[in-house]
């Protein structure tokens, strides 16, 4: 369903919709990562946190699948925005993601929440974490999944990894885009728990017959790369906070998850070998198995 949130449009599944009886579960807003959707949260996750009993709220993130796409605020021209990043020039993204913290919480609002748990991954850890400095009487717990706290020495990405994510499809076909993401997703995924093609190719067609726009995702990254303040505010968060990171990332490298946690007052690390920057069904579990005692515990302490 789509709702108004912080001004704009925001595309929303919540689980508590056409249950009545839901409401009164605690909440648990699920924030995904760069140009992704909604549908990319693994439906194992989804159900494993409604079995628990917890009502999961997941968005569109502006720019992105069926919420607001901003072409309005023009087309960044990325290698030049980056090349100001590299010699430390001053830049100006169209939104930044303190703007897209605020979204999140404009869908609490619009839903009537008044506090909830919070799981971002990647870019949605990112805001996640935003979320927590700018609103902590809102926030039960946070989780930051497979992100970084911005810090400027932090390891980046191979040169490999970069260029593919700058790349662009051939062409607009379907097949075009498929063998694109198909060769991104397999370059940043979980060495020890490759995903099959098959089920690849599967996932990502069902998200371009969704919603394609690769120019909100240019936005995206330069909210990113020009959140430069973000890793000397963490101090500010007092969420009891749990950081799970896989320790093959080749895009948003192991160092990134430890740098997080040190800079969280009390934040809980952990680790987990052979996953990449993916989701795939075990290292799933093994999220799992870590995050929903979290949830647990800090409801029980409340």
């Amino acid at each position: 369903m789509k709702i108004k949130a912080n001004g704009i449009d925001i595309e929303v599944e919540d689980s508590a919709q056409g249950d009545p009886a839901a409401l009164a579960r605690p909440v648990v807003l699920l924030i995904m990562g760069l140009g992704m959707q909604l549908i990319a949260w693994p439906p194992q996750m989804v159900q494993a946190l409604l079995d628990a009993g917890f009502r999961v709220i997941r968005l569109d993130n502006r720019d992105v699948g069926l919420s607001a796409h901003l072409g309005h605020l023009g087309k960044p021209k990325m290698l030049w925005s980056l090349m100001q990043v590299r010699l430390g020039l001053p830049l100006r993204a169209p939104y930044s993601l303190a703007d897209m913290a605020a979204d999140a919480l404009g869908v609490l609002d619009t839903l009537g929440v008044e506090r909830a748990h919070v799981v971002g991954v990647s870019m949605g850890g990112m805001i996640a974490q935003r979320v927590a400095i700018a609103a902590p009487r809102r926030i039960i717990s946070l989780t930051s999944i497979m992100s970084s706290s911005g810090a400027r020495n932090l390891p980046s990405a191979k040169r490999h990894i970069l260029k593919l994510m700058l790349s662009r499809p051939q062409n607009k076909s379907t097949e075009a885009q498929l063998a694109h993401y198909v060769r991104l997703f397999k370059a940043i995924g979980s060495p020890a728990y490759p995903t099959a093609e098959a089920e690849m190719r599967e996932r990502i067609l069902r998200g371009i017959q969704r919603s394609v726009y690769p120019e909100g995702t240019l936005r995206q990254m330069l909210a990113i790369a020009t959140d430069h303040t973000r890793a000397e505010e963490l101090v500010r968060i007092t969420s009891p906070t749990l950081v799970l990171h896989g320790k093959a990332d080749p895009l948003v490298p192991y160092a990134c998850g430890e740098d997080t946690a040190r800079r969280i007052y009390g934040a809980h690390l952990v680790g987990i070998d052979g996953m990449g920057h993916d989701l795939p069904p075990i290292p799933v579990a093994k999220i799992l198995t870590a995050l929903i005692p979290h949830l647990r515990a800090v409801a029980a302490a409340a």
